[in-house]
């Protein structure tokens, strides 16, 4: 296999051992916000047409610095994760969100354009901080009842959300950290497919 591991969070196990992906080989992969400039490096390295959206000017310059090192090409846009103008209905294989979702103001819309722009049957992994691990502060538990507090959603919101934009829930994974005695998952991943045309 070319390339390094996929993550989908900081000291987690990645794609070598979820295997949420499969064969990237001749597949469009569009990375939503990239706080690992690594994933589209791999996916390119894999043989996959490896595109990136994210609104900082600063990350997407590490994902083509990277790009430039590993002598792989990325296509690459500066927008919001929702802002997928740039991509035709239906024409996008894979969809991966590593940590880039937490603060999405607007999930739905997300979602939504997700759905429009992936194939029939497409591929949607997004890896977002765990609800426990949210509870938790330095260790003690505080009082946050929902999932990402401040905007009042919880995993059911979630699943629910999901299902409105025309996706199936087919793998949830809480991967345990590597090396650490932590007793909660920091991420929560889900493997969605669209469903529909």
């Amino acid at each position: 296999m070319a390339g390094g591991d996929i993550t989908y969070g900081t000291a987690i196990p990645g794609e070598s051992e979820l295997r949420l992906l499969g064969d990237l080989a001749g597949r469009r992969i569009l990375e939503l916000g990239c706080p690992f400039p690594a994933n589209p490096v791999t996916y390119a390295q894999r043989g996959a047409k490896a595109i990136v959206v994210d609104p900082s000017p600063e990350r997407l310059a590490e994902v083509r610095a990277a790009a430039d090192t590993a002598e792989v090409r990325i296509e690459s846009h500066r927008a919001e994760t929702a802002e997928l103008g740039f991509a035709t209905s239906g024409s996008i294989d894979v969809v991966v969100s590593a940590g880039a979702l937490d603060a999405a103001e607007d999930l739905n819309r997300v979602f939504r354009q997700v759905h429009r722009v992936l194939k029939p049957s497409g591929i949607f992994v997004l890896a977002l901080g765990h609800p426990i691990t949210r509870m938790l502060d330095g260790g003690e538990v505080v009082l946050r009842r929902t999932y990402w507090a401040a905007e009042g959603r919880t995993v059911s919101g979630l699943f629910a959300a999901l299902g409105r934009a025309g996706f199936q829930v087919e793998v949830l994974a809480e991967p345990m950290p590597t090396g650490a005695a932590s007793l909660v998952p920091p991420v929560l991943v889900l493997r969605t497919r669209k469903l529909g045309i």
